[in-house]
């Protein structure tokens, strides 16, 4: 019996590395998916984001396009004069020589 006993220490050991050996690997192992995991989600989440972005550009894009189209629809039917009167009386509040103009204030 006594010869046993120092193998049976060692195959104690032996079994003791071996389970820890195989927590260690699983701890490694579910740390690595969880990552997995966490790294698609948070990809997913910026995807979403720069879908929308990407939409809101593309919906200032096709409202620049429009205004381009009605800039050179001015441009090219030689009544750039009318056009630009407009919108220095619309856009930069602009007035004629004697012109009187009167603003309803009762609105505030």
């Amino acid at each position: 019996m006594e010869r046993n006993q120092p193998m049976r220490k060692n195959n104690a050991k032996f079994k003791n590395r071996m389970i820890l050996e195989w927590i260690i690997t699983r701890i490694i192992v579910v740390a690595f998916v969880v990552g997995c995991v966490i790294s698609v989600v948070s990809t997913q989440s910026t995807l979403s984001e720069k879908r929308d972005e990407l939409a809101a550009i593309q919906a200032a894009i096709a409202e620049i396009e429009t205004d381009n189209v009605e800039l050179e629809r001015i441009l090219e039917s030689d009544d750039i004069q009318a056009y630009m009167a407009k919108q220095a009386i619309e856009e930069l509040n602009y007035a004629y020589p004697n012109e009187r103009r009167f603003y309803d204030t009762s609105r505030d």
